[in-house]
């Protein structure tokens, strides 16, 4: 087993709390040393009670599944004897009712656009079987509900 932290730390700064307007920004401190500002998102709270800028769980928990997905697709390209130069993946959440009725992360949908490079170009079948293998690899995936796709261009 492997354990990850992190630290999530919100202070009042001297805002009154009780009305419920309170500013939202914290932070998400990693064990490797890096600092980010997270915010709740504007979608669910309005600013100035959120930051725009700042990292919010939803686009977070997008960009898990996306980097998960992409880190056992590189693996798998590299076995396979692929050279991947480029992965860019412009990746989508949907909010939504879930089978529950709760609102919940229902669908992500991965659009990755990949340059390889080398006289080994994988066809679009080994591609799909290279993304499918990745989905049934990542973690983060396995631990979620939530539907996940991906589209190749």
């Amino acid at each position: 087993m492997s354990e990850y932290t992190a630290t999530v730390s919100w202070q009042r700064e001297g805002q009154v709390f009780t009305d419920n307007k309170y500013c939202r920004a914290h932070s998400w401190a990693f064990d490797g040393g890096i600092t980010v500002p997270a915010s709740p998102s504007p979608h669910v709270v309005p600013p100035p009670m959120s930051v725009e800028k700042y990292v919010d769980p939803e686009e977070a928990f997008v960009a898990s599944v996306s980097s998960c997905h992409m880190l056992f697709f590189l693996s798998i390209a590299a076995k396979r004897g692929f050279t991947v130069d480029e992965y860019v993946d412009q990746a989508v959440g949907i909010m939504g009712s879930n089978e529950e009725g709760r609102m919940a992360m229902v669908k992500i949908t991965l659009q990755p656009a990949i340059d390889f490079s080398g006289e080994r170009q994988p066809t679009r079948e080994q591609q799909e079987k290279m993304h499918h293998r990745a989905h049934e690899l990542c973690f983060i995936a396995n631990s979620v509900k939530t539907r996940i796709e991906t589209k190749i261009p």
